[in-house]
């Protein structure tokens, strides 16, 4: 039984795809403030598999203690957080809040429950601006925006964590660009607002969604000017953490780049993603955003070596995949069809019956009444 925290979020809802339909059982928790949960519908008639859903806060550790006590949870999957580069210069405490705290209080509540397998979202960001390319996990570690930094202090806290208890088997996944949709259709990235992200960006002004798309600066030392990262495919993510939960065999902490090793430009995005579509992508050049950096990209070499994994989606079927998703969801989970026609079955939930019992009633009544939070 795994326990994955902001299961409900665009990479938590193809991690919950990618444990399913690999045998195991899942408990998610969420609260569901940058989320819907309609996502798990679609998680579950993609599987045709049930799993366990809970609204909760990662910092209210005892709603977390009573989850992992009751459903039996032998490991987590920490995908909780806030994560846009450019808001967490504006709201650097709610960040420090919700990634550091919450985190603290999560694994607080795994070490009472006896719980000490833990695989977390960390990020590329914590590298800063690049001094070599393409990017090894022995890299210096100077993230440049709150968000990075909060990465950053957890990594530290986990590695803290190993060395006063040997028990503990922990992988920090560092991620670089995730993009594109399961290959259904069904489960996507949906963005509440305008999107931070360049692709859901891109694919919102190919629908019509918006008018056009503004590319930050054309004047880089890259082939085309405009900026390069690292995009992966979000099911090689996904993958890459069931590789991580699978190999975390002994003691101590674990760090791997999750990315492809290619750098695609901005400008080879949209291309890629006009080709996909059949549709144009109207963009004009801004000034650079103070920040941005010419190119970023990993090196996976290391995590072939320790989790025998790879990135295998090209970039055509990145945008192909997610131009599927956006056909499919013009407005994302809003007005989902699923939803609203209980299209979705209701699947024999196997070994998570008692866990769902238990949930139900008893502590988790005090759980819904005490501990169940919205993040503000």
């Amino acid at each position: 039984m795994i326990l994955v925290t902001g299961g409900t979020g665009y990479i938590g809802s193809h991690v919950c795809i990618a444990l399913l339909d690999a045998g195991f059982d899942v408990v998610v928790l969420d609260n569901l403030s940058n989320s819907n949960q309609t996502s798990l519908e679609r998680v579950q008639s993609i599987c045709g598999r049930s799993l366990v859903f809970r609204h909760a806060d990662i910092r209210h550790e005892e709603a977390i203690h009573a989850i992992l006590r009751s459903c039996g949870v032998t490991a987590v999957i920490h995908l909780a957080g806030l994560k846009a580069v450019g808001d967490s210069n504006v709201r650097p405490l709610n960040y420090y809040e919700n990634n550091v705290l919450g985190t603290m209080r999560l694994v607080s509540a795994m070490k009472r429950a006896n719980v000490k397998t833990l695989v977390f979202s960390s990020s590329a960001t914590v590298y800063g601006i690049p001094k070599y390319l393409p990017l090894d996990e022995k890299h210096p570690l100077c993230p440049t925006n709150p968000y990075g930094r909060t990465k950053l202090v957890i990594e530290e806290m986990l590695k803290d964590l190993c060395r006063s208890d040997d028990d503990w088997r922990i992988a920090n996944l560092r991620y670089f660009n995730p993009v594109g949709a399961h290959e259904s259709g069904l489960v996507g990235e949906d963005p509440l607002g305008l999107p931070n992200n360049l692709l859901p960006f891109v694919a919102q002004v190919a629908i019509g969604r918006r008018e056009k798309l503004q590319i930050w600066g054309n004047d880089y030392d890259t082939p085309d000017g405009t900026g390069v990262r690292d995009f992966i495919h979000v099911v090689d993510l996904a993958s890459g953490h069931l590789s991580a939960l699978r190999n975390l065999r002994q003691p101590g902490v674990l760090t791997v780049n999750l990315g492809t090793g290619n750098g695609s430009s901005v400008l080879d995005i949209v291309r890629t993603f006009e080709a996909a579509s059949g549709r144009s992508v109207p963009y004009e050049i801004k000034e650079r955003r103070a920040g941005d950096v010419a190119a970023c990209y990993a090196d996976p070499t290391f995590a072939m070596e320790a989790l025998g994994w790879k990135s295998t989606r090209s970039l055509e079927q990145m945008c192909a995949d997610h131009w599927r998703w956006q056909l499919q969801n013009p407005d994302g989970y809003h007005g989902s069809a699923l939803s609203k026609t209980g299209a979705v079955q209701a699947f024999p939930p196997s070994r998570m019956s008692a866990c769902a019992s238990a949930i139900r009633t008893g502590d988790a009544e005090r759980i819904r009444g005490e501990h169940t939070a919205h993040q503000r």
